[in-house]
């Protein structure tokens, strides 16, 4: 294979080249380029002939790999838009973690067919039973690549926190202690997480989780409750004091919160950490609530208020005026200001406490990453000038950039 030396140490290859090694078409290799997704590293200005680097294959390849797994072209620009190391190599991290999910959800619709197939071979009639479990199953494709990419938000915002938080407890272990310190360790306490996520709340305090307690967690994706139950099991480790809490105590449970497959009055506590506020009204889901609680328990809410990491919105508009963090502000669904007055609707005795906090940042990389993760249009307007947005954030990030935190949290009791 012939190159041309650019410059020193650096191989390039010509469209035709680069097609031949990833195993795709030409056609693809400039489909790629029409889009931005995949622009050469050199142009002849002379022949106008295309050349590509190493670090071109690799970005094709992770492009490739993406359209296997079912991202369009705008979510693919987003994911492969940096080309630091780091940022590589998290991005293939979450792959290989949607590729083991894919591979055990195959297993599971095997199994299925597997188990349908000896049924009707021993009993000659369908099973429908097992035949809505295979329809289930390969439904959840859909919802893998959103798990994937909730995965990887959420993520992106709890480092940010976690490692630039000027107030060092954490908002974790904060959380954990204000929850727990009314909880009477003589009996045995059921908990709810709704909308558990990763379960970061549990993962980060999993030392302090006292043996009393039952905890149900649950989240409207089967993919994040499954991502939970593997992070917890991950955190134990080899205690197997730890692996006994997580094996007896916890339950991993996928349902809409505003629909719960649980008693009246069946549990003592439930815990909504920074989650009323998406769905456009809560109503429902405070109803809820109050029906599953017992006489006496509590409802533990956490939000944010309208100055929350207020800096940051103000940077990207700075960078580009059209772009919006948030399609919509989220605590004014359920915030710090309205958050009581929605509460004493369904419970009484409601009692605010803000968490004491800011952020200082120094670096650009996990501003990045926290602002490409927000649910607003930023990826339509930042990709096609990455490198020129980085070199804006480095600038803001160089002598350090405060970010105001304005988080806490409701107790509301049932009386």
């Amino acid at each position: 294979m012939s190159m041309i030396n650019k410059e020193e140490n650096k191989e390039y290859f010509t469209t035709g080249q680069l097609a031949k090694m990833a195993k795709v078409s030409v056609r693809t290799i400039r489909f790629y380029d029409t889009q931005n997704l995949l622009k050469p590293s050199f142009i002849n200005e002379e022949t106008g002939t295309r050349y590509y680097t190493r670090e071109d294959f690799l970005k094709l390849e992770q492009v490739l790999l993406y359209k296997y797994l079912g991202f369009s072209i705008e979510e693919i620009k987003g994911l492969t838009m940096n080309n630091d190391m780091d940022y590589v190599m998290e991005s293939m991290r979450l792959q290989y973690k949607l590729i083991e999910d894919k591979m055990e959800q195959m297993q599971l619709v095997k199994e299925a067919i597997d188990s349908t197939i000896h049924a009707y071979e021993k009993e000659k009639n369908i099973d429908w039973d097992r035949m809505l479990k295979i329809t289930e199953l390969t439904g959840m494709e859909n919802s893998l690549n959103t798990q994937y990419k909730n995965s990887g938000n959420i993520s992106a915002r709890i480092d940010l926190h976690k490692n630039y938080s000027v107030n060092k407890k954490g908002w974790f272990p904060w959380l954990f202690e204000e929850v727990f310190k009314d909880v009477d360790k003589d009996k045995k306490v059921t908990i709810l997480e709704i909308g558990c996520g990763n379960g970061a709340f549990w993962t980060e305090n999993i030392k302090k989780i006292p043996e009393n307690v039952n905890v149900i967690l649950s989240d409207i994706s089967l993919g994040m409750v499954n991502d939970a139950e593997n992070s917890l099991k991950k955190a134990a480790g080899k205690s197997e004091r730890l692996k006994k809490i997580v094996n007896e105590q916890f339950r991993f449970e996928a349902f809409d919160s505003e629909e719960m497959p649980l008693k009246d009055e069946s549990v003592d506590i439930v815990i909504a950490n920074h989650m009323l506020f998406y769905f456009d009204k809560p109503d429902k889901v405070l109803s809820e609530i109050k029906r599953v609680l017992k006489k006496g328990g509590f409802l533990f809410a956490s939000t944010y208020g309208s100055s929350h990491m207020k800096e940051i919105n103000l940077l990207v508009k700075e960078f580009d005026e059209r772009i919006v963090l948030a399609a919509k502000d989220l605590y004014l669904i359920f915030g710090l200001d309205n958050g009581e007055k929605i509460l004493k609707k369904y419970f009484t005795n409601t009692k605010k406490n803000i968490y004491d906090d800011y952020l200082l940042v120094d670096k650009p990389e996990p501003l990045l990453k926290y602002i490409m993760s927000c649910h607003g249009n930023q990826r339509r307007y930042i990709p096609d000038r990455y490198k020129e947005f980085k070199v804006f954030v480095e600038k803001k990030t160089k002598k350090g950039f405060k970010i105001t935190k304005e988080s806490g949290y409701f107790k509301a009791f049932k009386s």
